[in-house]
Parts: structure tokens; sequence; C-alpha cells
């Protein structure tokens, strides 16, 4: 009975609208796990057809139940486990050079006896957004620039360890939302780009003149000239794909680019959704990415707490910005970096993360009880 009065409340407060686009791009994304996967279950590991789409369904079931975990918290309770949380995370990302589990070049996973083959990182970045938020907000009486330097000591750590990886990705992906958090914060637009020049000229630097970044110039090189590497060749056979699937695809399960591409159903999702739907059902996804986006913002709008504000924003921003980046390595207009699209792709790492990003998104933006 309390079971249910505590479920009662927690539906009677959340905004429906925005949990309902949540289970629908998470329905979608497993809907499109079935299509994209089971030819790969049944030819390369010969196994059942369904084997990647049980696996997601049981990915989502979990995702869910997160959800529902962090959406339910007080706002207290979620800002103090969360800030628990990163620490947390943030240890596993320190054991990943140490056991983590290396595929093609890479040491970014670690093997969990519930999630094998699971990113660290995927944890870090919903809970470094809370953190961040939290020293950028904080009401002591310490100089705003001060806070800046403290929440950029934050990132260099997290940076150092996934540049090891290497993850230059993710990298990038950690810099632009600090960058997002900093400039939302109110910084001087001046200072805002001196500091960005010279964190660029340093990442250029780095690429090109430190011999542990050789695979990110070879990565540029295979962007530049898709003959002088394989991932040069992904990105065309993921526009191929696109193309050859015009405006509404070639049908279920009619696709290539899965046999094609590893990874398809993770790092080229857009493609092979495209090459089997049609750009017709991409445009409706960016539609419902838009809405979701324009659900968010509006909550932002109304609040008027600075911490809330951040953490939202925050959040809003990665998810954009890691559906831009995908979006744009599957139309060849980004080099391959390996990263997935929230809600769609297949994989434990990004259905926990994007969970754990979608219950904050969904308690803070719940309706007030005073």
């Amino acid at each position: 009975m309390l079971s249910d009065n505590l479920l009662y409340r927690w539906w009677k407060n959340i905004d429906k609208t925005i949990f309902l686009l949540i289970v629908l791009l998470f329905s979608l994304g497993l809907f499109f796990s079935l299509v994209s996967t089971s030819l790969i279950a049944s030819n390369k590991l010969d196994t059942n057809n369904y084997f990647f789409f049980f696996k997601h369904l049981t990915y989502i079931f979990l995702g869910i139940a997160i959800l529902i975990f962090f959406s339910s918290l007080s706002e207290k309770n979620l800002f103090k486990f969360s800030i628990l949380f990163f620490f947390i995370s943030l240890f596993l990302l320190i054991l990943v050079p140490i056991f983590g589990t290396e595929v093609k070049g890479s040491k970014r996973w670690l093997d969990l006896f519930f999630l094998p083959r699971f990113q660290p990182i995927e944890l870090v970045k919903p809970f470094m957004i809370i953190f961040i938020a939290t020293i950028l907000s904080s009401e002591k009486n310490f100089h705003i620039y001060y806070k800046y330097f403290i929440s950029f000591i934050v990132i260099v750590p997290i940076s150092f360890l996934l540049m090891t990886q290497p993850d230059i990705g993710q990298t990038l992906l950690i810099f632009l939302l600090w960058l997002t958090l900093v400039f939302i914060s109110g910084i001087s637009l001046m200072v805002f780009l001196t500091f960005f020049s010279i964190s660029l000229g340093s990442l250029t630097y780095m690429v090109f003149f430190i011999p542990k970044f050789k695979y990110i110039r070879s990565r540029i090189d295979s962007f530049l000239n898709p003959a002088t590497g394989t991932h040069g060749a992904q990105a065309e056979k993921s526009v191929d794909a696109i193309s050859s699937g015009g405006f509404f695809g070639k049908g279920i399960g009619e696709g290539t680019l899965k046999n094609k591409v590893s990874e398809a159903h993770t790092d080229f999702i857009i493609s092979v959704i495209s090459e089997e739907f049609g750009v017709v059902v991409i445009i409706l996804l960016m539609v419902i990415f838009l809405i979701f986006i324009y659900s968010v913002f509006k909550k932002i709008y109304l609040e008027e707490n600075e911490k809330i504000k951040l953490v939202l924003v925050g959040a809003i921003t990665l998810i954009v910005m890691q559906a831009l980046i995908h979006i744009g390595v599957n139309i060849k207009l980004f080099p391959t970096t390996g990263m997935t699209l929230p809600f769609l792709s297949y994989g434990g790492s990004s259905i926990v993360g994007v969970s754990i990003l979608a219950g904050i998104i969904l308690n803070l933006t719940k309706r007030k009880i005073h």
C-alpha cells in the first residue's frame, strides 16, 4: 500500500510530457536494436536472432528503474547522493588503466559482474554536471574566478584519464560541457574566448606533436582521405547507406550497413535507421528530440534556483552535443569518435548513463511541493 502511494505521488509530480518522450525514445531504440542486430546475432555469433534485443530490453528495464530512483529522490538527497556517486564513478574511471578491458587498441571498459564491458565515463558525466554546478552556484563568499578555477581542476583528472585510454571524443565532450556551464554562469566573454583559444591551441599541439595521440592523427587522416584507413572507410559506408536509403528507406531488414561496419548498432545507428526506414524517420526522430529539448528549456525558463538551472542546462547540453557528434560522424562531418546516440544506441553503459541523466532531469522539472 505504501509503495502504491509513493508511486502515485511520483507519477502525480513528474512532468509527464518529458517522461513520455523519454519512454518513446527508449522504445524506438529498442525497436531499432531489433532490426539492426538480429542478423548480426545469427550470422556472426551463431546464436538466437533476438540475443541483442533481449540484452537491450534488459538494459532498458534497468534504465527505467534507475530513472525512477533518481527522479523520486528529494532535491536535497539527489544532490547529496550525486556528489557521492561522482567520486565512486571517478574511482571506477581510475581503475580502467589498471584493470580495464582493451578493445581495438583502446582501454575504456571495466568488466563488472552485472554489466560486462561497462564504460565508467558514462557514469561520470551526469554526476560531474551536478558537482560542477554545485561549485559554480556555491553561496560561499569566493571570487567567481576562484570557482571557475576549482571547477576546471575537477575536469583535469577526468580529461587526463580519458586521454590515456585514449578517448578524445569523450575528452572533448567533457571539456565542452564544462565550457557551457562556465559560460552560462556568467563569465566575461573576453575571458571565455581567451581561455577557449588557449585550450584549442593546447589540444592541437597534443594531437600533432605528442606520440601518444598518434591514433587521433590517423583518424583525421582517414577522415580527410578515406583510402588511408578503416575509420574513413566506415564513414564512407555510412554516408552511402544514408544515400541508398533515400527518403523512405529500403525496408525493414533490407539494409546492408549493419553487416559491413562493426558496432553499427551503437556508433552508426542513425545510418542503419536511415538506410532501412529513410530520411523521413530521421527527421521525425530529430523532431522528438527537439520537443524533448524544448520541454526541458521551458522548465529552465521558469526556474529561479541557479544551481537547478545549471544542472538542467548541463544535462540537456550533454544530450544535444552527444547527438550532434553522433550524427556528424554518421554524415562524415566529423572523424569517427565512437560516440553513441542518447536513448537510441545499443549498449548497457550508454543506457545506464542516459537513464541517470533522464532521472535527474525528471527530478528537477517535477512539480514543487510546498
